[in-house]
């Protein structure tokens, strides 16, 4: 199963760097497994810790794929590192140990610190639609453009149906992206 969530890292300088990602759990370990070339992956294999922020803010997703990444962040607890101001909990973990790959380095992480700051609300389609499309963003150099749009025209049901001023914003600003974006000649088998 994975957890989409935000991971916080910091470059050498000190600065935080936050990117949405795919989570998973083995072995009662955390698996981070950022694409190559990231700035997860360069400050993982530099200071082997990360933040692992739960959120329901799905603009803190949709604003680190459209350029907007001055989110409100506090001090980790037990690692050097920042966890998200808005977030339902953080997970702070050290790298046990790292499976390289060309493409996706997979680094097993352990928790060194857990906590809850607030009580998750429930689901909401709109959130889980802009969740979709963020993901969609994400991997626009990689897919066609007719399932992209086919995809983004059946999560708008629910951002037209259930969708709060946030989620509102945040499938904005992905639409902005995706307006934006040149697609290229992809097979339609890509991931």
């Amino acid at each position: 199963m994975i957890h989409e969530v935000i991971i916080t890292t910091c470059y050498e300088n000190g600065e935080a760097h936050i990117a949405p990602m795919g989570i998973r759990r083995a072995d009662g370990l955390i698996v981070i497994a950022p694409f190559r070339p990231s700035a997860t992956l360069e400050n993982l294999q530099r200071d082997a810790v990360a933040v692992v922020n739960m959120t329901d803010n799905v603009k803190i997703f949709a604003g680190c794929l459209t350029g907007r990444r001055d989110w409100p962040l506090r001090p980790a607890t037990k690692i050097h590192g920042r966890r998200l101001e808005d977030c339902l909990s953080h997970m702070e973990v050290e790298v046990d140990h790292c499976e390289e790959d060309d493409l996706r380095p997979r680094f097993y992480c352990r928790v060194v610190h857990a906590q809850t700051h607030r009580a998750f609300s429930g689901f909401n389609r709109a959130q889980a639609a802009v969740l979709e499309a963020a993901i969609l963003v994400s991997r626009l150099d990689m897919l066609p453009e007719e399932k992209v749009r086919t995809e983004i025209d059946y999560h708008r049901i629910a951002i037209e149906k259930t969708a709060g001023a946030d989620e509102r914003e945040a499938w904005q600003w992905l639409m902005q992206k995706i307006a934006a974006h040149s697609f290229a000649d992809v097979e339609e088998t890509s991931p």
